[in-house]
């Protein structure tokens, strides 16, 4: 594994939300005519910095990039000169510095709400909501899904592509009831499937929730053919040629080119006896897979690619586009649903309804960013307007420290008319560090079970 592939996405993701996010701090802050003397992306001794604008500022980019700031003039950090008191962020009003606090999370939300409507307005080519069940004993069997079903909505809710009936489905299991799909089968016949998702749960960070319910996107049926040979690989270490079809595998049968592929990952470094069909002779083979790094966990690859299949990509794929008003309309109702969504969660979670291993700490999130990247700009921009979002609810959590915090404390200013008490603020803050602190210790350890699991 390239750490750079993960690393440098990770780092542009992160530097770019919290320079959005601070810039939201800045940009209201000057409107309400308060002085800004420092903005920094990142905490600790400054890389880089420099002093621009009317008012000074000193702009630094610091060492520790998991963070920003925005220091605003303020009596209690320092004194002020009497012909700048009204300038201070604790002299405004409270509805100021209210507006000043949310104006932080509120840019991260705006920055989703952009790249999706841009993302929306461009067209993206997305995997079909084409269905295959995993087992006769799942949730999607006993509604009786068939192999080759087309979504085409979920309870009345249009469905274009595989990874928005993913998001829709993990909406709907979260309230554990019965939706309706309405799907177009293989004979292209259009009906409907009653999928109950009551016994389906969200228990692990690591499950995929979409394999519980018994399902997976749809295949065409592959032939073990073999298209290309990559020189110095295992499988031209092995006299494999274009055009073998592979009949046995240590004495069993395959039947598909998934097959293959699924028995070589589980067998690096391991000889394998193969049989393929050359034409009209049947050669037996001995195959010793590569053993390659992914994520963490050894693997097998025997270095060919398969055959043309004759399966069209718009057999499989849909461009999935919007007009700019209904494009807008969509990007604000996924904003919408993906934060009302993290807070469901993040509820759930306080109630012990579900696992705290769905919490995710900045290797996991690094691994994303390079696993979108590598996708295309569409999924890593997709990345990033979803991170935007989970970092705009964060923010907003009534936790000192946080914007939340601060947001809570004006609103109990404007309920009892007048400012909290410093010592509450300070006790607030001390145990909202600690709140904090054991949130991102519990993130880590997530972070670093999941490497070790693979």
């Amino acid at each position: 594994m390239n750490l750079f592939e993960y690393l440098i996405p990770f780092i542009l993701a992160l530097g770019l939300l919290i320079l959005v996010h601070e810039l939201g701090h800045y940009l209201v802050a000057r409107w309400c005519g308060v002085k800004v003397l420092r903005f920094s992306i990142g905490f600790g001794r400054p890389l880089l910095s420099w002093t621009a604008g009317a008012d000074r500022t000193v702009w630094a980019l610091a060492v520790f990039p998991l963070g920003g700031y925005v220091k605003m003039l303020d009596e209690r950090e320092g004194d002020v000169a009497p012909g700048e008191l009204h300038r201070a962020f604790n002299r405004q009003k409270v509805g100021k510095r209210f507006a000043i606090v949310a104006a932080g999370p509120i840019a991260n939300f705006l920055l989703a709400v952009v790249l999706y409507w841009g993302l929306f307005a461009v067209g993206t080519e997305e995997l079909k909501p084409q269905l295959a069940v995993t087992g006769p004993a799942t949730p999607a069997a006993v509604a009786g899904v068939r192999d080759g079903d087309l979504v085409l909505a979920v309870d009345d809710e249009a469905v274009r592509s595989w990874p928005e009936l993913r998001w829709v489905l993990l909406r709907h299991a979260l309230d554990a009831r019965q939706v309706s799909l309405q799907v177009r089968t293989a004979e292209g016949v259009e009906t409907y499937r009653s999928l109950d998702l009551a016994g389906v749960k969200i228990e692990d960070g690591e499950q995929d929730l979409i394999a519980n319910m018994g399902l997976r996107a749809w295949r065409p049926l592959i032939a073990p053919v073999v298209g290309k040979v990559i020189e110095g690989g295992a499988g031209a270490r092995s006299g494999l040629l274009p055009g073998d079809r592979f009949v046995e595998f240590d004495g069993a049968r395959l039947a598909s080119w998934s097959e293959l592929v699924e028995r070589v990952r589980q067998r690096p470094g391991q000889p394998i006896a193969a049989v393929v069909q050359r034409g009209e002779e049947r050669i037996e083979l001995k195959l010793v897979p590569d053993a390659v790094d992914e994520r963490g966990t050894q693997v097998g690859k025997i270095g060919v690619a398969v055959a043309d299949a004759g399966v069209s990509r718009e057999a499989l794929f849909a461009v999935v586009r919007y007009g700019p008003v209904e494009g807008l309309g969509k990007a604000l109702a996924q904003t919408w649903e993906t934060s009302a969504l993290s807070l469901k969660m993040i509820g759930r979670m306080l109630t012990g309804e579900i696992s705290w291993r769905n919490l995710s700490g900045p290797v996991t999130i690094a691994d994303y960013a390079g696993q979108s990247a590598k996708l295309g700009l569409d999924h890593y921009l997709k990345f990033i307007a979803l991170i935007s979002i989970s970092l705009g609810v964060l923010n907003l959590l009534p936790i000192p420290v946080l914007d939340g915090g601060h947001l809570l404390y004006y609103v109990i200013e404007i309920i009892k008319g007048g400012p909290i008490p410093e010592r509450i603020m300070e006790i607030g803050q001390q145990i909202g560090l600690v709140a904090l602190a054991m949130l991102m210790a519990f993130a880590f350890y997530n972070d670093i079970n999941r490497l070790i699991s693979g």
